[in-house]
C-alpha cells in the first residue's frame, strides 16, 4: 500500500499526467476547430466542398490513430515538416477527432426541428442570427453528453502517443515498472490516475448538463413578472421601423402566374391571387391542394419555379433591378414589409419560454431594447390570456396555449400581413375554440390583412370577408364568403363542402 501511494504521488508519473493532458488538450481543441470547419463543409451546397469533407472523414476514421501519429512524426520530416513528438501526437489526435466532432455538430444542428428554423426565417432572422439564437443553443445542449464521451475517449487515446516517444503517463508507467519490477503497484497507480482524469471530465460534463438544464433555469423565474399596464399598439412604436404604406388602389398581396413543382408533382400552374389591405381571406381546398405551399411562397419560405409574388407592390425575394436576393437580404425584406406567419404545428422555440419566444425576435431582428421588448411581450401574453404562463417552456404548455403564443409572437413586430397555416388542425377538438377566438378578435379589432388556410368552415364564415377555393393548382372559385359557402358555383367547391359535412349550410350535408 505504501508503494502504491508513493507511485501515485511520484513526480515522474505526475509529469506523465501533464503530458497526457497536454496531448489531449491539443487534440480536443484542434479537433473542435477542425470539426467546425468539416461540419460546415459537409453542409455546404457545393458538392465538391462537401465531397472533400466526406473524403477526409473516410480517411481519418478508417485508419488507426497510431498510424496517423507515426505519419506526422516520421513521414512529414521527409518533406521538410518537422514537429516535436508532443506536437505530432496532439495534431494527429486533433485530425482524428475532427470527423467525429464534425458528425456530432452536424447531427446536433440537424436535430433541431426544421419547423423552428422556418419560424425563425418567417420572423426575419438572418442565417447568422438564426444559428446564434435558435439552432446553436439547442444543438449544443443535445451534444454535451457526446462531447463528454469524446473527451474521455481522446484522453484514453492519448496513451498511443507513447509509440512516438512522448513521455506521457502510459509510457512512464511502463518504464517505471520495468525498472522496479513492481508492475502491479505501478499500473494500479497509473490506472487510478487515468480514472481521476476521466472522472474530472465526467464531472465537467455533468456540471455543463446541470448548468444548461432548461427546467432548472426556469424555476427561479416563475412569477417574477406582473402584467404591465402598457398598450400593445404603442409599446414598440419608437423601436420598430414604420411599415411601408400601400398606395391607393395597390394590392397588399399579389400573386401572378405562380408555378411550383416538387419533383414530378405539380403544385401550382399559373396561379393568380390578389388580396386588398384589410381583407381576411380564407383558403379552402382538399389536402394537397397547395394551401400551405402558397402561404410559404408568399413569405418566400419556399422558392417557386415561375411567376412572382408582391407585397406592398414590391417583388418578394427580388431586388428592384430583378436580382434574386440572398437569404440574408430576404430576411431583411420580411422584417421590413412585416409579414407575420403562424404555423400549423406552432413551431415555438423549444429552449425559450413563452415570454422569450415573443421578446427575443423583437430584440434580435428589430433592435428593440430588452426592457421594451419584454413589456410588449407581456402585454401580448395578456391579450391572448396567457400572462400567467410567461415563464413556461413550450413543452409545458397545451397545444392551444402554444398556438396562442405563436400568434402573439407573430403579432409582436406589428405585421401588415398575417399568414395562418391551418392554425387549428394540430389541436384537440376541445382546444380549437380558444385559438379561433383569438384569431376572430384580431380580424375584428385590428383590421389586419390576413390569409388563413383552414378547414373550419364555420370559422371562415364568421371571420373571412372572402373565400378562395384551390384545386388542381389553380383558383377554382373566388368570391364573398357567404356566396361561396352557401351557393358555390364550381362543382369541386360544392363537393368539398359536402365532404366536409358542410358546417355552414346543412343542405349540402351528405
Amino acid at each position: 500500500m505504501e508503494l502504491f501511494v508513493h507511485y501515485l504521488t511520484l513526480d515522474y508519473l505526475q509529469q506523465g499526467v501533464a503530458l497526457s493532458v497536454g496531448v489531449t488538450g491539443i487534440g480536443l481543441f484542434g479537433g473542435l476547430i477542425l470539426g467546425v470547419v468539416l461540419a460546415s463543409m459537409q453542409m455546404a451546397r457545393y458538392r465538391m466542398v462537401s465531397g472533400f469533407a466526406r473524403l477526409y472523414a473516410v480517411i481519418f476514421r478508417g485508419t488507426p490513430l497510431i498510424l496517423q501519429m507515426v505519419f506526422f512524426y516520421d513521414a512529414l520530416p521527409l518533406v521538410g515538416i518537422k514537429m516535436s513528438a508532443l506536437a505530432s501526437a496532439g495534431i494527429a489526435l486533433a485530425c482524428n477527432e475532427a470527423p467525429f466532432i464534425a458528425e456530432m455538430l452536424r447531427s446536433g444542428i440537424r436535430g433541431v426541428d426544421r419547423g423552428q428554423v422556418m419560424a425563425g426565417e418567417a420572423l426575419g432572422m438572418s442565417p447568422i442570427t438564426l444559428m446564434r439564437h435558435i439552432v446553436a443553443p439547442q444543438a449544443l445542449r443535445s451534444m454535451i453528453p457526446g462531447f463528454g464521451n469524446e473527451a474521455v475517449s481522446a484522453l484514453k487515446n492519448s496513451s498511443l502517443a507513447s509509440f512516438i516517444s512522448v513521455q506521457e503517463l502510459t509510457l512512464r508507467s511502463t518504464q517505471l515498472a520495468s525498472s522496479t519490477f513492481d508492475f502491479f503497484s505501478v499500473f494500479c497507480a497509473s490506472g487510478l490516475l487515468y480514472l481521476i482524469l476521466t472522472g474530472v471530465v465526467t464531472g465537467l460534463q455533468f456540471l455543463a448538463e446541470y448548468t444548461f438544464d432548461l427546467d432548472r433555469m426556469r424555476k427561479g423565474a416563475q412569477g417574477k413578472d406582473p402584467v404591465p399596464a402598457v398598450s400593445v399598439a404603442g409599446s414598440t412604436a419608437t423601436a420598430l421601423a414604420p411599415r411601408a404604406g400601400v398606395a391607393p388602389g395597390e394590392m397588399m398581396v399579389e400573386v401572378k402566374n405562380l408555378s411550383k413543382r416538387f419533383g414530378d408533382h405539380t403544385i401550382f400552374t399559373g396561379l393568380n391571387l390578389q388580396v386588398q389591405p384589410g381583407e381576411v381571406v380564407a383558403l379552402l381546398g382538399p389536402s394537397g391542394s397547395g394551401k400551405s405551399t402558397l402561404l410559404r411562397c408568399i413569405n418566400r419560405l419556399e422558392a417557386w419555379d415561375a411567376g412572382e409574388v408582391s407585397i406592398h407592390g414590391q417583388r418578394v425575394g427580388f431586388a428592384d433591378d430583378g436580382r434574386a436576393l440572398t437569404s440574408r437580404e430576404v430576411a431583411r425584406q420580411r422584417a421590413h414589409y412585416g409579414v407575420g406567419m403562424v404555423f400549423q404545428h406552432f413551431n415555438l422555440f423549444g429552449h425559450l419560454t413563452a415570454l422569450e419566444n415573443i421578446a427575443g425576435p423583437l430584440r434580435w431582428v428589430h433592435g428593440v431594447p430588452a426592457e421594451e421588448a419584454r413589456q410588449r411581450a407581456l402585454a401580448l401574453l395578456e391579450r391572448v390570456g396567457l400572462s400567467h404562463r410567461a415563464h413556461a417552456l413550450p413543452r409545458h404548455l397545451s397545444g392551444g396555449q402554444q398556438q396562442r403564443i405563436a400568434i402573439a409572437r407573430a403579432l409582436a413586430p406589428q405585421p401588415s400581413v398575417l399568414l395562418l397555416d391551418e392554425p387549428t388542425s394540430a389541436l384537440d377538438p376541445e382546444l380549437v375554440n380558444e385559438v379561433l377566438e383569438v384569431i376572430r378578435k384580431l380580424a375584428v379589432e385590428d383590421g389586419l390583412t390576413m390569409i388563413i388556410s383552414t378547414h373550419q368552415l364555420r370559422f371562415a364564415k364568421e371571420v373571412a370577408s372572402r373565400v378562395i377555393f384551390l384545386s388542381g393548382g389553380v383558383v377554382a372559385e373566388d368570391g364573398p364568403t357567404a356566396e361561396v359557402l352557401t351557393h358555390p358555383k364550381n362543382p369541386l367547391t360544392m363537393r368539398f363542402l359536402s365532404v366536409m359535412g358542410n358546417e355552414v349550410n346543412p343542405a349540402f350535408a351528405l
